[in-house]
């Protein structure tokens, strides 16, 4: 996890507190370099969600784009993700992009059917 996300996960101590994200819905993606780990970011960021007691909300196997081993690309069971180049130069392909936006849409679809 980058320094700049845990520092603003860290300030979300009144939250917390207050118990305000409790029974919420969280679900995380992430980009990282080759060899970035793409896994652990996206686990140890639901140790804090868990903390606040958040309903943490992977994506599973159900976006087929993970099935494809053609290419080098992110995308785990756990949330979208993307490997990105340390200079800029690579940006999400077309597949790293479905699986995120599956994720979007079934969180989104979660929350109707929670909230309905």
């Amino acid at each position: 996890m980058s320094g700049q996300m845990r520092t603003f996960l860290d300030q979300t101590g009144g939250l917390w507190a207050s118990g305000a994200l409790y029974g919420k819905l969280a679900s995380v993606f992430s980009s990282t370099g080759t060899g970035g780990g793409q896994e652990q970011t996206i686990t140890s960021t639901w140790t804090t969600l868990a903390h606040h007691g958040m309903v943490i909300v992977p994506i599973g196997y159900a976006a087929q784009e993970l099935f494809d081993v053609s290419q080098v690309r992110g995308g785990t069971p756990y949330g979208a993700t993307t490997i990105a180049g340390g200079d800029g130069s690579r940006q999400p392909s077309q597949e790293e992009l479905s699986i995120a936006r599956y994720q979007g849409e079934y969180v989104a679809g979660l929350a109707v059917k929670l909230n309905g």
